[in-house]
C-alpha cells in the first residue's frame, strides 16, 4: 500500500506554477484530491483545470476548509497571501504544504509559529530546488556517507528566466512577491542549512538590485548574500538574467565543498553533457566522476505523507523550516537597509 493512501488533499491559491509539482508528486504517493480554489483568474488556473479536469473548482475556500476529510491543503497563492491562508487552514484542522516562500515578513512568520504551536499542525514549505531535484537527494546520500568529509561551504546559484510577457501583475510588486532574497534565495538558504547542519547563522552580507528593469521599480533582478554558520559557510546568488537562448528556465547549481572533496550539482541543465539535468559531479580522494541522477527518487513526498499519518518530522523538521524563512527574510531586510 502506498504511503499516501487514505490522505485527501485540496489546493488553495493557483498563482504559481510550483503547484503542479506539489500536487503531482503527492498524487504519485497515493494521495487523492477532489477540490481547488483560487482568488484570481489568469492563465495558470486555466492550465490547472486542463491538467486536473476531475478536480472541482469551488467558489468559496470554506468548502475545502470545512471538509473534515481533507488532511492537507496545498497553497501556491501570491507570496504575500500565503501566511494568512496557511493560518486559516491550520486553524481549520488541516496540515499545510505551501510553496516557497512560506511567508514574506517576520510578523507573518511569528503568527505562523504561534498557530503551529496552538494547533499542532504541520507547516511545510516546498523548497522545490531541494525536494524536487533527484541529484540533491543523491548528494544527501553521499554527504551522509562521508564521501567529501565535513561540509565546509555551500555555494548556491539560482538564476531564472524573466519571461516578462507571461508574468502576472504581482510579480513586479515588491510587497506582493516579498523581494528576490525572500522569494528565490529561500531555496539556497534551505540547502545551506541542510548540508552544513548550521543552526546559529550570521548574515555577513546581503544585497539586492534592479539592474535592467527601470520600468518596473518594484522588481529586483539580482540578489546575493553571505552566511556564516556555526557549522559552515555559504554564498548565495540569485537573479533574473537567464538568457533567452538557454533551453531551460535557469542553470541552477549547488556546490558543496567538504574537507575531503567536493560535489557540484548541475540540477536542470548541463551544457557540457548533452543538456541533461540532474548531473552530480564529485571529486574526492578516490577519484572524480559524473553521476547521472535522473532515476533517483524524491524522498520528501513519501516522508511528508508518513509525517501526516504519524505526526512525525521525518521529511523536514519544523524548526528547520522556521529557521530558513527567518534567515531569508532578515537577509532581505538587511539588503534593503531595514533595521533587523
Amino acid at each position: 500500500m502506498s504511503v499516501g493512501h487514505g490522505l485527501k488533499l485540496a489546493a488553495i491559491g493557483i498563482d504559481h506554477g510550483h503547484i503542479f509539482g506539489m500536487l503531482g508528486n503527492m498524487l504519485k504517493e497515493g494521495c487523492t484530491a477532489a477540490q481547488w480554489w483560487t482568488a484570481d483568474d489568469w492563465a495558470l488556473p486555466e492550465k490547472f483545470q486542463e491538467t486536473y479536469p476531475d478536480l472541482e473548482r469551488v467558489a468559496d475556500r470554506r468548502t475545502i476548509l470545512e471538509d473534515p476529510d481533507v488532511d492537507m491543503v496545498l497553497i501556491a497563492a501570491v507570496p504575500e497571501d500565503r501566511a494568512a491562508l496557511a493560518i486559516e487552514a491550520m486553524r481549520a484542522g488541516k496540515d499545510v504544504m505551501v510553496d516557497k516562500p512560506g511567508c514574506t515578513t517576520l510578523e507573518h512568520l511569528a503568527q505562523i509559529k504561534a498557530v503551529v504551536a496552538e494547533t499542532g499542525r504541520i507547516w511545510t514549505v516546498n523548497f522545490s530546488e531541494r525536494f524536487q531535484v533527484p541529484c540533491v537527494a543523491k548528494a544527501e546520500e553521499l554527504v551522509r556517507a562521508g564521501a567529501i568529509g565535513t561540509v565546509i561551504q555551500t555555494i548556491g546559484m539560482g538564476p531564472h528566466k524573466q519571461n516578462l510577457s507571461t508574468r502576472p501583475a504581482w510579480f513586479f510588486e515588491r510587497n506582493r512577491y516579498g523581494g528576490i532574497l525572500t522569494d528565490i534565495a529561500s531555496h539556497q538558504v534551505d540547502q545551506f542549512l541542510h548540508f552544513t547542519g548550521s543552526t546559529d547563522v550570521q548574515i555577513k552580507h546581503a544585497q539586492v538590485a534592479n539592474k535592467t528593469l527601470p520600468e518596473h521599480p518594484g522588481m529586483q533582478d539580482f540578489g546575493e548574500l553571505v552566511l556564516q554558520g556555526d557549522k559552515g559557510h555559504g554564498y548565495i546568488r540569485v537573479d533574473w538574467f537567464t538568457p533567452k537562448g538557454l533551453p531551460m528556465w535557469g542553470d541552477g547549481r549547488l556546490t558543496i565543498m567538504g574537507s575531503d572533496g567536493y560535489i557540484e550539482l548541475r540540477k536542470y541543465i548541463d551544457l557540457a553533457n548533452g543538456n541533461k539535468g540532474d548531473q552530480l559531479l564529485i571529486a574526492n580522494g578516490e577519484g572524480a566522476q559524473v553521476i547521472d541522477c535522473r532515476e533517483m527518487g524524491l524522498p520528501y513526498f513519501a516522508r511528508i505523507c508518513a509525517d501526516i499519518h504519524n505526526r512525525s518530522q521525518t521529511a523536514v523538521t519544523q524548526d528547520h523550516t522556521f529557521r530558513t524563512m527567518d534567515i531569508t527574510i532578515r537577509a532581505q531586510m538587511q539588503a534593503e537597509g531595514v533595521q533587523v
